[in-house]
């Protein structure tokens, strides 16, 4: 069973329905046999950039932050995998930029928050084709286009 809390604190955007993002986090982490417990929280530009800088030192609003719960081992049986942060305005500019549809955006930038919080990373060029795989994977039985098409063509 996964518990999902929806947190708004941004009134910007064409926001995705909570069954949406429920069925992205479902399908991202349906590897995962145990329960799960995360949260999201969609944000304006200020809070992304505040936590974007606080977080990662870099000072910007980034599209999607991942948090992995960091409960030590043994001393509370809770299913809790962490947070994502989404920043509504990066989303939106960034699927207007790249001409993708915006539903399909938040798809990907939902799996791939998910799939930080399992563990997966794209720091080096394994690991990252391991990560972008499974992400084509999963928006493919979506019916969604490959996110990282255009990069490859422009590369």
């Amino acid at each position: 069973m996964i518990e999902l809390d929806l947190q708004l604190a941004t009134e910007a955007g064409d926001l995705p329905a909570e069954a949406q993002l429920r069925r992205w986090v479902e399908l991202a982490l349906r590897q995962r046999t145990a329960d799960s417990e995360l949260t999201i929280r969609l944000v304006d530009a200020e809070e992304g950039q505040e936590l974007n800088r606080t977080y990662r030192h870099k000072d910007y609003a980034t599209n999607v932050l991942s948090f992995p719960a960091e409960v030590p081992e043994g001393l509370l049986d809770i299913p809790l995998l962490g947070d994502l942060v989404i920043c509504v305005p990066v989303v939106e500019r960034e699927a207007r930029e790249q001409n993708k549809a915006l539903e399909a955006h938040w798809a990907h930038l939902v799996i791939h928050g998910c799939l930080h919080l399992l563990g997966y990373d794209h720091i080096d060029d394994e690991e990252a084709e391991e990560m972008e795989s499974l992400e084509r994977q999963l928006l493919a039985e979506l019916g969604y286009p490959d996110p990282y098409r255009d990069d490859e063509e422009t590369e």
